[in-house]
């Protein structure tokens, strides 16, 4: 029996644009988290402080950054369907 590809896969005419964006990305993601480790190693008792409720600073940017690399991936992905939907002729084009 033999098994062939479902998808024939051609050239990506949409992949400087997906790592344009992915890099974009990075660097916002790398930026934010920066913050949170200046605030760790300058500004110690800062994170000590109360958030959000009774929780504090240092979980709650902590469980953001979580969130935030969630999010970021959400959008990333959805940006380079439609990228690739319509730079390579996809169902959406």
């Amino acid at each position: 029996m033999l098994h062939e590809p479902v998808v024939i896969v051609e050239a990506d005419h949409a992949s400087k644009k997906k790592t344009r964006l992915g890099i974009i990305l990075f660097f916002v993601y790398a930026a934010i988290y920066a913050v949170f480790v200046y605030i760790g190693l300058v500004e110690t008792d800062l994170l000590g402080e109360k958030a959000i409720g009774n929780v504090n600073l240092a979980i709650v940017y902590g469980m953001g950054l979580i969130i935030l690399a969630g999010v970021m991936g959400f959008v990333y992905n959805i940006a380079c369907s439609r990228m690739e939907d319509k730079m390579n002729g996809g169902p959406n084009k």
